[in-house]
């Protein structure tokens, strides 16, 4: 799941409207920007192996600090926790906890069974990626459905709330085409270095809402 995560992120400003969309990706997105580091670190591994599924060649050999379901169940605790004590009241503080929980869960709908459920314990997921028009199709309509929240829920207070928004969609979209039509990776570093350009959504969302205001 890629988009998955943006589109939890918006919706979640329909819940949320306080909160800026940069938190808001800095939690749904946490556990992919925590990964990388920890993949160029070695505490992770993920191989290059294509048709491992039919939507992508990596094989999530190990990731149990971040995608384990016990450790995402501490990372959004902690993530709600924090907010409440930087930020503000309670029930945002619980919209930030459950968008990092709800990568996980979008993460099992997506990958074959490789998300332990603690570390060294089971593995589960639907295997979503095993059909690449199906994964298109539940993601581009989940972009959708959440950029439409946002939309509704958010008004441009100048030209740049408006076109650092649609910058940002246009350039979702054209890494999301990437991902899809891009040959393999060269190599697991490749992979991290690459990862760590998720970063950039965060500053990116919070420029976005201060030139945006709530609409209802």
């Amino acid at each position: 799941m890629f988009i998955g995560h943006h589109a939890a992120a918006f919706a979640a400003k329909g819940v949320a409207p306080r909160v800026s969309l940069g938190t808001l990706f800095a939690a749904t997105m946490w556990l992919d920007l925590v990964w990388p580091v920890l993949l160029l670190t070695g505490a992770e591994t993920v191989r290059i192996d294509p048709g491992n599924t039919a939507f992508t060649p990596l094989d999530f050999v190990s990731y149990p600090i971040t995608h384990s379901l016990a450790a995402v169940l501490g990372w959004g605790l902690a993530a709600a926790i924090l907010y409440r004590v930087v930020r503000g009241p309670w029930r945002d503080a619980l919209v930030v906890g459950a968008g990092v929980v709800s990568h996980w869960l979008l993460d099992f709908l997506t990958h074959r069974p490789d998300l332990p459920l603690w570390p060294d314990g089971p593995k589960v997921g639907l295997g979503l990626w095993n059909s690449v028009p199906a994964t298109i199709a539940v993601e581009v309509l989940l972009f959708i459905a959440g950029l439409v929240v946002y939309l509704r829920t958010t008004r441009a207070n100048d030209r740049i709330g408006s076109v650092a928004l649609w910058v940002l969609v246009a350039f979702v979209a054209l890494i999301y085409v990437a991902n899809i039509t891009s040959p393999p990776p060269p190599n697991a570093d490749a992979i991290g270095w690459v990862a760590l350009s998720a970063w950039l959504f965060v500053p990116w969302g919070w420029w976005i809402d201060r030139h945006r205001s709530v609409s209802r």
